[in-house]
């Protein structure tokens, strides 16, 4: 349905009549406030042309009626404090064993000093995950969430992955409940919903033995929103998994959040291969190198198509995607570009090469060319500043220059710093 030179862009209605009946029946579904089950989402991740066409502009539209044309975003700083971790994940080029001269673990003064210096730049975030050191001591997750509270008051702690709540409760000898109890009277805000993968059991014995259950990652979910802390959701893809794979884990996603209401956005993480190593080292059989570009539009569109009514925001991941990435799925149902990411660490490690932070004033840049309007917002989606206007705010992240990776330090600098070099516990480390 190419339109001829000088004429208008078919509507949607028209597009909607020229495709598949099938595909019609399904999009006109959507339109209409139904879900969408697993058999149909799977015809949706089949389309080509002028169907995949009609089922971004089905999503762009959902997005319209549901969260309007506002696109946000979170000034915020990660803090991956250790990279050591117990874990082999085939996937995960960021951990380090204990043994290796290139494992780094972050001192409390450390953290403390990035964290203040965020705020200062006009964070309100900071997102701490890291990896699961050895002989951890099993309250120093909550006793870091304090320290950081009490320095910073109002800094909110976007913190400890499923994967790490758990590891904490089992080096506590607490249960889950008792331990994100802690967490919160310490002072975390919410939990990020990563450690999630694919939530199929049989495909995470594949990739990524003795991770996290699925059950096990449920019960932390459902726990921490029984509990009233708010999380986000996450899928990763282009790895090994299937389309249905990715359907049934939203749907699982969808039933989750109909039962407790407590997810605050999804974000599909697009799997980066180059140092990965069930890619890099052919430990894992038939790994694609990544989603192509058809699939990042496909995940996208047909996530909002199909958590529209449950998850309002749909989070993209300039970090994995890229900003020209990024801004094109604003058109395919995205509503927020994430957050600035001072020190971008676990992506960047795996061979993401598309920069370890993001000014505000480009976010907005992105977001106006679009055809949107910007809104910086809290983690949990409250807007801070709308800017509506022909007003352009200077933010202090914004007079940074070119030199931020000098400022902050790149990951592959970090893992070379000897004062950071992590120390086993038995050889006097007092973690």
């Amino acid at each position: 349905m190419q339109p001829e030179m000088g004429t208008r862009p078919p509507s949607l209605e028209q597009v909607l009549r020229a495709i598949r009946p099938d595909v019609a029946a399904i999009l006109d579904g959507a339109l209409c406030g139904k879900d969408i089950g697993v058999d149909e989402a799977l015809v949706l991740y089949g389309t080509v042309g002028v169907d995949l066409h009609a089922t971004v502009m089905v999503a762009d539209e959902l997005r319209r009626r549901t969260v309007g044309d506002v696109v946000t975003y979170v000034i915020n700083r990660n803090i991956n404090f250790t990279n050591v971790c117990i874990k082999r994940c085939g996937f995960c080029a960021f951990s380090r064993d204990y043994r290796e001269e290139e494992g780094y673990f972050l001192p409390l003064e450390e953290i403390l000093r990035r964290a203040k210096e965020a705020w200062d730049l006009g964070a309100t975030e900071v997102c701490i995950q890291a990896g699961l050191p050895p002989q951890m001591e099993g309250d120093f997750y909550i006793q870091l969430t304090r320290a950081i509270k009490e320095a910073l008051p109002e800094m909110h702690i976007h913190g400890f992955s499923p994967e790490e709540v758990l590891y904490g409760a089992i080096r506590s000898r607490c249960t889950i409940r008792e331990y994100l109890q802690e967490l919160k009277a310490a002072g975390v805000g919410s939990l990020p919903g990563t450690a999630a993968e694919i939530l199929d059991q049989d495909l995470r014995d594949h990739i990524s033995p003795g991770r996290i259950t699925v059950e096990q990652w449920i019960e932390v979910i459902t726990t921490a929103h029984a509990l009233g802390i708010p999380t986000t959701s996450t899928v990763m893809y282009g790895h090994v998994e299937t389309d249905a794979h990715k359907v049934r884990h939203v749907v699982l996603l969808r039933d989750l959040q109909r039962a407790t209401g407590g997810f605050t956005e999804f974000v599909p993480l697009s799997f980066v291969h180059t140092e990965a190593p069930m890619f890099r080292h052919g430990f894992v059989d038939g790994v694609r190198p990544g989603p192509t570009g058809a699939e990042v539009l496909k995940v996208h569109a047909i996530s909002r198509i199909m958590l529209n009514n449950a998850i309002p925001n749909l989070q993209v991941s300039w970090v994995k995607d890229g900003l020209r990435g990024a801004q094109t799925l604003l058109a395919a149902g995205v509503n927020d570009m994430g957050g600035t990411l001072i020190n971008e660490s676990i992506s960047t490690a795996a061979g993401a090469g598309y920069g370890q932070i993001v000014r505000p004033a480009e976010f907005r840049r992105l977001i106006r060319d679009a055809g949107r309007i910007p809104a910086e917002r809290t983690t949990t989606y409250g807007i801070r500043r709308l800017f509506d206007g022909s007003d352009e705010p200077v933010d202090p992240l914004d007079l940074l220059g070119a030199d931020v990776e000098e400022r902050f330090g790149s990951y592959h600098r970090l893992i070379k710093i000897d004062r950071f070099r992590y120390r086993h516990p038995r050889a006097g480390r007092s973690r």
